[in-house]
């Protein structure tokens, strides 16, 4: 295999031969769609890397923890996490909210690279508190913009009540040019009754509505939109990548999404092609990002040993010549932990997979 993904040669990174193990955390809500696909990601790159020789001949373990998206739990993983010298850096957290929790254990004691927390929350919370994906600061202007170039003028927002969904909603909302008729919050539950939101929106008569809840709050709204007919474009950010599972009501979706399987860089195709052919299934961006942040961990393992004071000094020292080259594009930090020059492309579901929109960056 070629790790092509590294500027370093994978013959470097297997050539120190050691039974010792390399051990990282993992954490997210492994059991919802968009966590599934995290682990998803995270296993593929484990597999890769320990088929390679592992780092510098040391295979590489992954210890998995489910946070269910809760940021008691969250905090209670991170704690063990902290108390277990064996644990170099930690993959994740997925959610914002779970994210923001444990972020406060690990500052000054361990390295967390978060997979898809997108909350604001997050910029500059902590020196040992890094993201591979943009803050919904960034994500909900790119939203925005590419609404009103679409000439849309009249737009209702739904929100998540919680980090993620607040973030974003508030991001869209201050650089959307046309006119909000109305914000309103929502449960990220498929069980919440959408019939008076949907009939709601049908009165006011958006021409778009912007939703920034997980898939399992989207799909339920969008098959209560379908059934009561309402005419008006719906877009959602990257927690709605896994809306494409249900193709009856999801056609012409707009997704902001941090990473497109068309996107024709050779890595980004090579992992898209390694992905299908372990698990079936087309990635979307919550497993392109795992992949990458386990990647990107490991050269940090490689590169300053099991070191967690060096394993954190590696990713802050990243710059835009030694950026990672992942398969969601270069990543480097800035001082707040956020990546640099990274933003959400401009999706539409067609035929069960999201697509570049025309008229996308």
């Amino acid at each position: 295999m070629r790790w092509y993904l590294l500027p370093l040669s994978f013959a470097f990174l297997a050539c120190a031969k050691s039974s010792d193990t390399v051990r990282l955390g993992a954490a997210g809500p492994w059991k919802e769609g968009y966590g599934a696909m995290n682990k998803r990601g995270i296993e593929l790159a484990l597999e890769e890397i320990n088929r390679a020789g592992g780092i510098q001949g040391r295979p590489l373990e992954i210890v998995m923890r489910d946070d269910a998206g809760s940021g008691q739990k969250a905090a209670e993983i991170a704690k063990e996490f902290v108390a277990d010298p064996t644990i170099v850096a930690v993959i994740g957290h997925v959610n914002s909210g779970a994210m923001v929790a444990a972020a406060r254990v690990y500052d000054n004691h361990l390295t967390a690279l978060a997979t898809t927390a997108t909350s604001p929350d997050l910029t500059g919370m902590s020196r040992w508190v890094f993201r591979v994906i943009s803050s919904d600061s960034t994500n909900g202007l790119d939203i925005a913009h590419f609404a009103t170039k679409l000439g849309r003028k009249r737009a209702a927002i739904l929100y998540e009540n919680d980090s993620y969904g607040r973030g974003l909603a508030e991001s869209f909302q201050r650089n959307f040019e046309g006119e909000i008729v109305i914000s309103d919050p929502i449960a990220d539950t498929d069980e919440q009754d959408f019939e008076p939101h949907v009939a709601n929106l049908k009165r006011l008569s958006p021409d778009m509505v912007f939703v920034a809840t997980t898939e399992r709050a989207g799909i339920a709204l969008l098959r209560e939109a379908h059934r009561q007919g309402l005419k008006a474009d719906f877009f959602g950010g990257d927690g709605w990548t896994g809306i494409v599972v249900d193709t009856a009501v999801t056609e012409g979706v707009y997704v902001g999404a941090p990473f497109a399987a068309s996107d024709p860089r050779p890595e980004a195709q090579r992992f898209v092609t390694t992905f299908k052919a372990k698990y079936g299934t087309t990635p979307d961006g919550n497993a392109a990002l795992a992949y990458d942040a386990t990647i990107l961990l490991a050269r940090a393992v490689a590169e300053r040993g099991g070191d967690r004071e060096g394993v954190r000094a590696y990713l802050a020292l990243l710059n835009e010549t030694t950026s990672h080259r992942g398969v969601t594009g270069p990543i480097h930090f800035g001082t707040s932990g956020d990546p640099i020059g990274k933003g959400f492309v401009m999706t539409r579901v067609h035929a069960g997979e999201l697509h570049v929109a025309a008229g996308s960056r």
